[in-house]
């Protein structure tokens, strides 16, 4: 049976994936398309796993803008506009992957971000433009080619001693910028199915339910903990994902 072009074992697999990756984007501030897309990836193509997680990362960020402008520090904004220019390329490189290419290539990314999670924190002050420049771009590559901006973005925040509420928001923002930067790109390249906005609309109550829940969680949890919890998370999703390939 098919729904919107999706079958209802893609459906429920997407639902438990959007789920639980909300869940630990609450109580991180990222990990959502870490998470999802290499998961999303073995039900669905690769190209609209991205999409996919981009719509639904946009849709979330939106209910979130006014707190997420008003909490993120300042680099978040020349990041994300870095992120606007690299996206295109970066998805215009999935769009003429083979499918098990892209999908051993975005493994790869997530288990990079398990192990950026793994690095000592730096102090709190801003690293140099290069630094920045190069998250910004490196980001923006990921995002067109594996929905995920994340595994640079983590460790330029999570690694630096500022306050939790700081780095979480900074972090959302370029995440709500970079999906819709990868929506705009794919609107471009002519391979964005509405029917990917009407599934990710859908899903967009589970993925509002999960990120609420992980927020709740995160006051109570320590920060050598969410650390170790998400790294764990993390390095599953890329084991998992990687064990699908073999």
């Amino acid at each position: 049976m098919l729904i919107a072009g999706f079958t209802l074992a893609q459906i429920a697999f997407a639902l438990a994936a959007a789920l639980g990756s909300a869940f630990v984007r609450g109580l991180t501030g990222f990990g959502m398309a870490i998470l999802m897309v290499p998961v999303l990836a073995l039900a669905l193509p690769p190209v609209e796993a991205v999409l996919l997680t981009n719509a639904l990362a946009l849709m979330l960020g939106a209910t979130e803008i006014r707190s997420l402008v008003r909490d993120a520090e300042r680099s978040a904004w020349v990041i994300g506009a870095l992120v606007v220019l690299a996206t295109p390329l970066g998805l215009y490189v999935l769009s003429i992957t083979d499918r098990n290419t892209a999908r051993a290539v975005i493994a790869l990314i997530a288990l990079s971000a398990f192990a950026a999670i793994l690095l000592p924190k730096r102090g709190a002050g801003m690293p140099g433009r290069l630094t920045t420049g190069a998250v910004g771009v490196v980001s923006g590559l990921l995002t067109g080619y594996a929905g995920m901006p994340g595994p640079p973005v983590v460790p330029y925040y999570a690694g630096r001693d500022l306050p939790r509420a700081t780095i979480k928001a900074s972090m959302q923002l370029i995440f709500t910028i970079a999906a819709s930067a990868g929506l705009a790109s794919a609107l471009w390249l002519g391979i964005l199915r509405w029917e990917l906005l009407l599934f990710a609309l859908a899903m967009l109550p589970m993925i509002i339910a999960g990120n609420r829940l992980g927020a709740r969680v995160s006051g109570r949890v320590s920060d050598p903990v969410w650390r170790v919890f998400v790294a764990l998370v993390l390095g599953g999703a890329a084991a998992a994902a990687l064990a699908r390939l073999v």
